[in-house]
């Protein structure tokens, strides 16, 4: 196997793979316990979770914009309401239901029982998908992955004491992620026998 002649390839029946001269691409390789050529990303294990965080989204978003799910059930039980009422608020529930509304059902049972008119929720029932549970664990999943810390990224913590001080969390970050990359970019230097590649030290000040 070559590894040293590098290829551009693009997508389509008509076009011709370019053949790049040899040493004039410098590959830096992932690390990969399978195949030593392309590597692994480190993210590839959150994007199961990055998937089904925007699974829950669009369920969630389709599912008000569906309007033809259960918002709640008036169970009525009062024999001594009129017939004709009771039609008229079955006939009303039945036409508030469209576009974003929730659809409302109707229940007559007519036994005159205690608590003869109930309101009761159905929607949240209906819907509970742990929408929530689902959007958080995979949150934390992708913050995961990238080693990030949630207080750099805007999130609103869920305690009250929150994330602690987000200068030590930035000055953490840096030096057990950032600077470990910036040493793997500059194996470039060492390819090309210069020094092209340059960071400067990681600090908070602004200077004017």
């Amino acid at each position: 196997m070559d590894l040293d002649t590098y290829w551009f390839v693009q997508y389509g029946m008509t076009t011709q793979p370019y053949e790049f001269t040899q040493g004039n691409i410098f590959h830096l390789l992932e690390p990969d316990i399978n195949q030593e050529i392309y590597g692994l990303p480190g993210y590839l294990s959150a994007i199961p979770s990055t998937l089904l965080n925007e699974s829950a989204t669009l369920f969630r978003r389709k599912y008000y914009i569906n309007g033809s799910h259960a918002g709640f059930i008036m169970y009525m039980t009062d024999a001594a309401q009129n017939q004709e009422d009771v039609n008229n608020i079955r006939q009303a529930m039945k036409s508030a239901k469209g576009p974003g509304n929730f659809r409302n059902l109707f229940m007559y049972s007519p036994n005159g029982k205690k608590d003869g008119i109930q309101i009761i929720p159905l929607s949240e029932v209906a819907a509970k998908d742990e929408f929530l549970n689902i959007k958080n664990v995979s949150r934390d999943d992708m913050m995961a992955a990238h080693r990030v810390p949630p207080q750099m990224m805007g999130i609103i913590p869920n305690n009250t004491g929150g994330f602690g001080d987000v200068e030590k969390a930035s000055r953490v970050f840096v030096r057990n992620e950032l600077m470990p990359l910036q040493k793997r970019l500059q194996e470039l230097n060492d390819w090309l026998g210069e020094e092209v590649i340059r960071f400067e030290p990681y600090t908070l000040d602004i200077e004017n």
